[in-house]
């Protein structure tokens, strides 16, 4: 008997990640502001994603017909080359850092991305897309330390980086008491992967 069964639904999105050594380089950058607003809820580094599409809560059955939509999707795409820039807020409650690079190819990606998912028969609110790293939500009675902590990123402006996969990512949301956790459910390479460092630090395809 399986103590872990499967569960029938899941809570489904699609993202990109960045590289742990970029993810390492704006944790620094946020040493301060982990140290000035303690109250916030900062989001776990290693669950630090780029949001292509949220899908909602949807059956895991749905699960396998996407899984073969999005691996035909990043191999049709090449790597993009982002970098982490900045930093702002939501209604002075979410903390975010901006994406900055290859902008336009990241739209072309995340529209493919949705029309495939309403091709395999899945219906998902549409936002537009507004690229960003999550970083940390404020309480309700806090109205001031998300907008200080992004005042503090105004400056950053972190390493080029390629993304290497397309994710598929689960999360726990509203199964229980604690903290989000996220894991991916598949990850696909993109078509054109990195990617070597020239002598100037700067990245060329390989």
């Amino acid at each position: 008997m399986d103590d872990h069964p499967e569960p029938s639904t899941l809570r489904v999105f699609i993202a990109l990640a960045p590289p742990d050594d970029a993810k390492d380089e704006l944790a620094r950058a946020l040493q301060p502001a982990y140290a000035g607003y303690p109250r916030l809820r900062w989001n776990r580094i290693e669950d630090w994603h780029i949001t292509l599409a949220f899908l909602g809560e949807l059956p895991s059955t749905a699960v396998p017909p996407l899984r073969s939509a999005l691996a035909g999707a990043a191999a049709s795409h090449p790597a993009l080359n982002l970098r982490l820039r900045g930093g702002g807020h939501f209604d002075q409650r979410l903390l975010w850092s901006g994406i900055d690079g290859d902008l336009e190819q990241l739209h072309l990606l995340a529209a493919d991305v949705r029309d495939l998912v309403r091709s395999c028969g899945i219906e998902f609110r549409e936002r537009p897309l507004r690229p960003h790293l999550t970083l940390a939500r404020s309480r309700r009675d806090d109205a001031v330390s998300v907008p200080l902590a992004a005042a503090g990123l105004t400056g950053f402006v972190g390493r080029p980086w390629w993304t290497e996969r397309l994710h598929l990512v689960g999360s726990n949301i509203g199964r229980g008491p604690g903290p989000i956790r996220y894991r991916d459910i598949d990850a696909w390479r993109f078509g054109t992967s990195v990617v070597q460092a020239g002598s100037d630090g700067a990245l060329t395809d390989s």
